[in-house]
């Protein structure tokens, strides 16, 4: 009948707009768990980690600039002795000379002009100068001999400026050889002028 049929046809639409709510509504979401912090405990103990590893940054570094300082001290000392020992050697190292000769010879004068700046640079060094000899001949022309040679590198210091009152010489002749072979290798280094620092060598200075 037309009412049973009207009737049907409620339902239906009644079914659909119930399905079609049910369609659109949303899906509940599901909570996302709250975070959970770290506890007091786990705090304290970062934190106490933390500055442990700052107090050993910070003693790390201290130790680092105190060692800096020490090896820049150190090698500023070995730069100043090597210097202090490389200009004594320079002041004492001996000039030879030739046979029966008071001469100074070509390869000596670098040896004695390297004296010079040191000599300048510390007025209160006072040197001398010994004069030796080879063996042959008389003892008296040799102490002479020894004697013009340490006179003829007195001269060569004193012509460039060194005060004469800072030099002394002496003579040994051939009485103290640095050699005994009677060969001309030995006597070639017994002719000789050998230097002494006698004064202001503790206080050496050293020219820039």
């Amino acid at each position: 009948s037309t009412r049973a049929r009207v009737a049907r046809s409620v339902v239906l639409g009644t079914l659909a707009l119930t399905s079609l709510a049910a369609c659109r509504r949303k899906p509940t979401p599901t909570p996302t768990p709250a975070p959970t912090g770290p506890t007091a405990e786990e705090l304290a103990r970062a934190d106490s980690i933390a500055r442990a590893n700052a107090d050993r940054a910070r003693a790390d570094s201290i130790a680092a600039r105190e060692r800096a300082v020490r090896d820049s001290l150190a090698a500023a000392a070995r730069t100043r002795d090597e210097a202090l020992s490389a200009a004594r050697a320079a002041l004492t190292a001996p000039v030879y000379f030739d046979y029966d000769a008071a001469a100074i010879r070509d390869d000596s004068r670098a040896q004695l002009e390297a004296k010079l700046p040191l000599l300048t640079a510390n007025p209160g060094l006072r040197i001398r100068i010994a004069g030796h000899t080879d063996e042959r001949g008389a003892d008296e022309y040799n102490l002479a001999l020894g004697q013009r040679r340490a006179a003829s590198v007195k001269a060569f210091l004193t012509e460039r400026g060194i005060d004469a009152n800072r030099v002394e010489i002496v003579s040994f002749g051939k009485e103290r050889p640095t050699c005994e072979s009677p060969d001309e290798s030995c006597f070639s280094r017994n002719r000789r002028a050998e230097f002494e620092l006698t004064a202001g060598g503790e206080t050496l200075a050293v020219p820039r």
